[in-house]
């Protein structure tokens, strides 16, 4: 009997979910990394380059930049091939950003820097930024990976580990400035670049329907045997379309609201904390540095751990407890009180917003099944884009109220938290309909059919 020409391949299809999760945190992790030693280092130019505080702000600000608005077309790139070609494209525009860099510090720092070399910087800023982009196309690859119910594990490992980048590094650049100087880091952190972006390119395959459409099988067919493979997720539209339908749908605007609050807090916590602890608590560079790192790195492990608790109660449950300990933390900043207990209030922060950060991406193929990669990009990159706008706001209350906007500030937090809780208890009043008018999981993937 002949082999029926629809069967699966097992063969044909290169890679695992586990290969792909490790890829696709590697890449995410190096990307991330990547920029660590620019916000730190970007001050030197400040002097040599006759520099306001506000020309500083904006070059410290532009890896941050491409990074979370290129999150959205790059997201929605994965429905129409998968994620293996994005993420090798922006860890190579950010292999060229570094690059750039690299060269400029070695060859005309300190003695050729002057204020005409400040709009190169600010491209190579804005490329070497473009490997941050990766989260969300991440995302996208490994959602079409792993199936439904264990998607809250594998995204809380990818996005936990992809973050701990900057607090990790945050311990290492003041050691490497020390030991290489200014262009020997710049070198070291190029060759970890390089290095990332050359084990994601060996070891990243997309998941199996856009393997099997690479290889000519239509689409019918491929959805097919993807699904018979275990695939469940699966690509509605193009491009222009993913964007449009996720757009379109408001449970996507409700998460963005939701990662705004967490991670878009996370971003601008880890700017704001350093000047929090030295100019409201008195502590020295060093150690409002240390306790920054920890606050990054407490909230990344956090986000691993979030993952898999949203696989065993839920996302609508996890971010829901995620956001109830935000609110808490935030509360305990505003009434404030000595180190110790601003300390531990920071603690009671970073695990609501770890927790809460996991649960978003567990929820995103739940609430907008049609066009993943568009609705992630929404998510990814307009709630990173918190990170710019968080920072100024809690800024403005220091300038309205002096040393006591210190504390009044994280007010913000207490708005952004109720309203991200309310939009949270209404996407999990709505997925909880009366089964007659809810779709099944097969409906569902039946919905995704190309």
């Amino acid at each position: 009997m002949s082999r029926d020409e629809r069967a699966p391949d097992p063969a044909a299809i290169k890679g695992s979910p586990a290969q792909a999760l490790f890829a696709a945190t590697l890449g995410f992790f190096t990307g991330f990394a990547a920029v660590a030693l620019f916000g730190p280092t970007a001050s030197r130019f400040q002097q040599l380059m006759r520099l306001s505080p506000m020309a500083v702000g904006l070059l410290v600000a532009m890896p941050a930049l491409s990074g979370s608005l290129l999150r959205i077309p790059f997201a929605a790139w994965v429905d129409k091939g998968g994620g293996r070609k994005p993420y090798l494209v922006l860890l190579s525009l950010s292999i060229l950003g570094m690059t750039g860099l690299y060269l400029v510090v070695q060859l005309l720092y300190p003695a050729r820097i002057g204020p005409e070399l400040y709009p190169v910087l600010l491209l190579l800023a804005v490329l070497a930024g473009c490997g941050i982009a990766t989260f969300s196309v991440g995302i996208s690859q490994v959602s079409y990976w792993f199936p439904q119910k264990k998607q809250g594990t594998a995204l809380g490992t990818y996005g936990g580990v992809g973050n701990l980048a900057p607090g990790l590094f945050s311990f290492l650049i003041p050691v490497a400035l020390r030991e290489w100087g200014l262009a020997g880091s710049y070198l070291a952190w190029l060759v970890f670049l390089v290095a990332g972006a050359s084990s994601y390119a060996l070891f990243g395959r997309n998941a199996p329907y856009f393997q099997l459409l690479k290889q000519g099988t239509d689409r019918v067919a491929a959805r097919e045997k993807a699904a018979a493979m275990g695939q469940e997720l699966f690509p509605a539209w193009n491009i222009r379309e993913s964007l449009r339908i996720s757009a379109g749908a408001w449970k996507t605007w409700a998460l963005v609201l939701v990662y705004f609050t967490s991670f878009g807090g996370f971003i601008g916590l880890t700017a704001w904390l350093p000047t929090y602890w030295q100019k409201f608590m008195g502590t020295g560079l060093l150690l409002a540095g240390g306790l920054t790192a920890l606050y990054s790195i407490l909230a990344s492990l956090v986000r691993v751990v979030g993952g898999y608790i949203s696989d065993r109660i839920g996302g609508y449950v996890t971010a829901t407890l995620g956001l109830a300990t935000t609110l808490l933390g935030a509360t305990l900043l505003v009434l404030s009180g000595p180190f110790g207990f601003c300390l531990a209030a920071v603690v009671v922060l970073a695990l609501g917003m770890g927790m809460t950060n996991a649960a978003v991406f567990k929820l995103v193929p739940q609430a907008v099944p049609r066009a993943v990669g568009g609705a992630a990009g929404w998510v990814g990159g307009l709630g990173a884009f918190g990170g710019f706008v968080i920072p100024p706001l809690m800024a403005l209350f220091v300038e309205t109220w002096g040393r006591r906007g210190y504390s009044l500030g994280f007010g913000l937090f207490l708005i952004l938290g109720l309203a991200a809780l309310g939009a949270v208890l209404l996407l999990k009043r709505l997925s909880e309909a009366p089964a007659a008018t809810r779709a099944t999981p097969q409906t569902v993937r039946e919905s995704t059919t190309l």
